[in-house]
């Protein structure tokens, strides 16, 4: 069915299994995910698994043409999996031939997943803060691991005060023109790296306006915002759950790069987290210098396609596999991938008007 189609007892149902389940509380696989990604998605669907009447399991996931399935929000979802009650009997191509597709691709396959791990072509790992114990021993932490890292970026955000004015942060901000200057500013970025826009797709835009909107215990679209002297020099915006702050997209105003705003940013994001008793910032899969300053853990994450025969599984080989490979090649060699991002950035400039 259509994910917005689900009733409110299959809603709880599917939070009570995600809540049993061992894996880390991430926004991206409650139903509320689910339902934002269908409004803007009109193929997006949830297979219900039901076991003596009741409801043992869900897979939201994309339905293409030929049988090509994808996870559910496949390109900017940074968790995808299945959420099924513990030991439910299945197996993958049984599900598949029952959702009608022939290959389900991932990107950001959850850890566990026993029907789709096997299936996938590369791990990858995802960068988290710890603030379980409160900001105060992760900035402890980091103090002890990066001393002068943290010794740095404080010393930028009293410079920025004492240059730009003020130095304010706002968890969750609500102000629509705060988010609109993000997606400005995250949309430049793309283009400056020579990155597809994602903003540019206008579902994407949709979808996060949509999730800015939404409000629940375990799915809580939230902007946070670093402001100095009244103006805004670096936001984010990303999901939340009780106990996971999903970071999504961060950017900043590039002329107030010299003060790292970003780097300030985060720390006041860890810190507001623990207070509101959420335990982990998911930086999400991709090697970042500010992720390996600002982390004290990793966490897997997979890529692949799980498959049956099929048109759709033999499409996605030939319309994927190769990608994925040279991808893989190139990140695999950090000289090549260097000078991969120099010349992404130098096509860039060439576009520029």
């Amino acid at each position: 069915m259509r994910p917005e189609e689900l009733g409110e007892g299959e809603r709880e149902r599917w939070r009570e299994l995600r809540a049993a389940a061992d894996a880390p509380r991430n926004p991206f696989m409650e139903p509320e995910f689910s339902i934002a990604v269908a409004r803007v998605r009109p193929r997006a669907r949830v297979a219900v698994l039901y076991e003596g009447g009741q409801p043992a399991g869900f897979l939201p996931y994309e339905r293409g043409a030929l049988g090509r399935g994808r996870a559910i929000g496949l390109g900017v979802s940074d968790r995808q999996g299945a959420v099924l009650a513990p030991g439910a009997a299945l197996e993958t191509g049984e599900l598949l031939r029952a959702c009608s597709v022939s290959s389900l691709a991932f990107d950001n396959l959850e850890a566990g997943q026993g029907l789709f791990v096997p299936y996938a072509a590369e791990e990858h790992a995802t960068y988290v803060i710890d603030v379980e114990k409160g900001y105060e021993t992760y900035e402890s932490a980091l103090r002890t691991r990066s001393p002068k890292f943290l010794r740095t970026t404080l010393a930028k955000e009293r410079r920025l005060g004492r240059r730009s004015g003020p130095v304010r942060f706002v968890f969750d901000e609500r102000d629509p023109a705060a988010l609109r200057t993000l997606m400005e500013w995250k949309s430049a970025q793309y283009r400056r790296t020579g990155r597809r826009d994602r903003f540019a797709q206008e579902w994407i835009a949709r979808l996060v306006g949509r999730l800015a909107e939404t409000r629940t215990g375990q799915c809580t679209g939230t902007l946070s915002v670093l402001y100095a002297g009244g103006r805004p020099v670096a936001a984010h915006f990303g999901l939340r759950s009780a106990s996971v702050l999903a970071c999504w997209f961060p950017a900043y105003a590039p002329e107030f790069a010299t003060y790292s705003p970003g780097l300030v940013l985060h720390l006041r994001m860890a810190e507001a987290a623990a207070a509101e008793g959420i335990g982990m910032l998911d930086m999400g899969r991709g090697p970042a210098a500010y992720k390996d300053s600002l982390k004290t853990g990793e966490l897997a994450v997979y890529e692949g396609a799980a498959t049956r025969p099929g048109v759709g599984a033999a499409l996605h080989r030939l319309s994927r596999e190769p990608v994925r490979r040279a991808h893989g090649f190139v990140r695999a060699r950090p000289r090549l991938a260097a000078l991969a991002a120099r010349t992404l950035k130098g096509a860039a400039r060439l576009r520029r008007p």
